[in-house]
């Protein structure tokens, strides 16, 4: 399973794919079990260069019955701010921000070792 991400260029906010357009929240976001789909989405995302900066798929795992980012760096991106637990996407609790938070793992997105490779 992956997701898409990026960050908006406005505010540089994290954000995820959802239906042709990006969304705050992890939660929110498309959620891609095939290889092609998700391939389609990340080639209509990156034709959006004044909207986000380097959109990239990344590998998501089960995590308390909910999905959640395999690498660590992508959980902390999608539960926002981590400078103090009352700041940020993670303030607003819930399930899905239950389920990064216990999520465990810390090895890399395959996407971004990819695009690390690449450079």
């Amino acid at each position: 399973m992956k997701a898409l991400t990026a960050n908006r260029l406005i505010d540089g906010d994290v954000v995820f794919w959802k239906a042709g357009k990006w969304v705050e929240r992890f939660g929110d976001a498309d959620l891609f079990d095939d290889p092609g789909a998700a391939e389609a989405a990340e080639g209509q995302a990156k034709s959006q260069p004044t909207v986000v900066i380097d959109p990239y798929l990344i590998d998501l795992m089960e995590s308390d019955g909910l999905w959640a980012p395999l690498s660590y760096r992508e959980r902390i991106r999608a539960l926002g701010p981590t400078n103090h637990p009352s700041h940020g996407k993670q303030a607003e609790g819930g399930e899905v921000i239950e389920a990064l938070l216990h999520a465990d793992g810390a090895a890399r997105s395959s996407g971004r070792v990819n695009l690390i490779k690449r450079k």
